[in-house]
């Protein structure tokens, strides 16, 4: 199983951190409520692969109901062999851990998010390192994921994101009315599976977001050989 850990720096820049600095007690308020971040969650994914269908000029995972609209999806997906299709969570045991954290402090409350933000994040990235690692045992390449509410793809896509990946079922997520995610710490995402690989793809691991769970990587095989 993959290690997910809070990124701190990342957490401290979701707060809007930018230098300032803090004392002991303030930091290790911080360390503490990163910490309950950790211990109270249980980022889990999953995720399908589909045929891409864009002979109409909009994106049509075959195989599903999903539909994609807007010029930005077409784009990343237009050329695409086939397309993942993810889910990410921290689990509701993260969400009722913040509603307690808010009760207790602003501050801590306002940190254990931050953290959630960077944790699920991890776990996003480590589904998408799982997908890339599938993708190089069939010859194929990626792009990086794309999350409804990028450019013009709308969040209405996201019931049916939920539906096609059974993630009520498998990770307890739910959309609201408003097409949002519950638990609120939640990641969905389309990348792109590519027959040759594309100009803009990374062609190094050196800053990958993927680097830290990528089992080609590890292996001495990376994606972009």
């Amino acid at each position: 199983m993959p290690t997910y850990r809070v990124d701190k720096a990342e957490a401290l820049r979701y707060l809007g951190y930018a230098g300032q600095k803090t004392d002991d007690l303030l930091d290790e308020r911080i360390d503490e409520s990163i910490a309950a971040c950790e211990r109270d969650s249980a980022p889990a994914f999953v995720y399908k692969v589909f045929p891409v269908d864009a002979s109409d000029g909009t994106i049509r995972l075959v195989g599903s109901s999903l539909v994609l609209k807007g010029s930005a999806i077409y784009e990343h997906l237009r050329e695409a062999r086939s397309c993942a299709v993810m889910a990410v969570t921290l689990g509701l045991a993260n969400e009722r851990a913040a509603l307690r954290m808010k009760a207790k402090s602003a501050l801590d409350a306002a940190v254990f998010g931050a953290a959630g933000s960077s944790l699920v994040e991890c776990a996003a990235d480590a589904c998408e390192a799982a997908i890339v690692a599938e993708a190089a045992q069939h010859g194929l390449h990626t792009n990086w994921r794309f999350s409804p509410g990028y450019g013009d793809l709308p969040l209405d896509v996201q019931p049916a994101i939920v539906r096609t990946l059974e993630a009520d079922k498998k990770l307890g997520m739910t959309v609201t009315d408003s097409n949002l995610l519950i638990p609120v710490k939640s990641v969905t995402a389309f990348v792109g599976l590519f027959d040759e690989l594309r100009e803009h793809t990374k062609r190094s691991c050196a800053g990958c977001a993927c680097a830290a769970h990528c089992s080609l990587r590890k292996a001495g095989t990376p994606c972009y050989r």
